[in-house]
């Protein structure tokens, strides 16, 4: 019988719980902390006892969602790692847990690897072998996807992901945090008046810690001249930054694609919302004759969806661990 995968997703600060059976999805639940928006950024500590509050409450809602029970379920899909400690110790400790109950086999997962597979969710779904940029708070990379769960990193930031430099930026310019989402909604009143320099590093690397420092200057600068100019400016500097970030990662994906004969091109992760990326991802397909894929947005950000899809395939092939395993927050493709 085709099985029915619990999946569990808890590497930062989102709890979620999905329920995949045969690759069809049944049910998805996400629980996000909104804690963190009086620091101005995730706080581990407050992550993880967030995470306890809410896994149970979110498992019990997506069973009830796909009307089952936990006899019902043929095998636990977890995130192992990339993330914070904390924050895998609790999914982890439960998806142990629950297989132990049930005994059922359980699937570790890769966080990053699990926002490629989102684009098998849904149709249209991309040909083998396609390359996605994966770009989050955390990470930033650029992967040549040969098979489902054949993967290899063709190049990864240096330093900073794209999506610390959105939410620094917001930061130094008094946004609310999570500041990106914010970014691109004035970015698309704002003109792209002020320009900032493009980081010199290898073809497929990426670096965002002197583009950060650049914007700072610039915003320290003129704000000595004029203690308002973030105010009456911010549609602008937003639309800049933004214009600024999405070139540097549409122009090293084109390279990727030319330089390896890919026409498939692909975005993920959390950053793949921003709305000038996705539709800039669209034009330069449109324009070179490839051929681009998006994720419905709910796939974009954290979520256990895209866990259970890679547990999906990793079920197939009998891809299984044991008790022994413990969560890994530096695990890499």
């Amino acid at each position: 019988m085709p099985p029915t995968i619990l999946a569990i997703e808890s590497s930062c600060d989102d709890t979620s719980a999905a329920i995949m059976k045969d690759a069809s999805l049944l049910s998805l639940g996400v629980s996000s902390q909104k804690i963190h928006e009086q620091y101005g950024g995730v706080v581990p500590e407050l992550a993880s006892r967030a995470h306890q509050q809410e896994i149970v409450p979110i498992i019990d809602y997506v069973l009830k969602e796909a009307n089952l029970k936990p006899f019902d379920i043929d095998a636990v899909a977890f995130t192992q790692g990339p993330g914070l400690l904390g924050s895998l110790l609790v999914g982890t400790s439960f998806a142990k847990g629950f297989a132990l109950a049930q005994n059922i086999p359980l699937i570790t997962v890769n966080h990053m690897e699990a926002h490629i597979l989102a684009h098998m969710i849904e149709e249209p779904r991309p040909k083998f072998p396609f390359i996605c940029l994966t770009v989050s708070g955390g990470h930033t990379q650029l992967v040549l996807v040969k098979e489902v769960l054949e993967m290899v990193v063709l190049g990864e930031t240096l330093d900073d992901a794209a999506g610390e430099a959105f939410d620094k930026t917001g930061k130094m310019m008094g946004l609310p945090y999570p500041a990106g989402p914010i970014i691109d909604k004035l970015a698309q009143i704002g003109n792209p008046n002020y320009s900032f320099p493009t980081p010199k590093v290898g073809p497929y690397e990426f670096s965002f810690s002197g583009l950060k420092t650049s914007i700072r200057n610039f915003l320290i600068n003129n704000l000595r001249e004029n203690t308002d100019f973030v105010e009456l400016n911010k549609e602008d500097i937003c639309r800049s930054v933004q214009d600024s970030i999405v070139k540097i990662l549409l122009d090293k994906l084109v390279f990727a694609a030319e330089q390896n004969n890919i026409t498939e091109l692909a975005i993920a992760g959390g950053v793949s919302a921003n709305s000038a990326l996705r539709q800039g991802l669209v034009d330069l397909c449109i324009e070179k004759g490839w051929n681009s894929f998006i994720p419905d947005f709910k796939y974009c950000t954290d979520n256990a969806a895209m866990i259970a899809m890679a547990g999906h395939y990793k079920y197939t092939k009998g891809m299984f661990t044991d008790q022994r395993v413990t969560p890994n927050p530096r695990l890499k493709i």
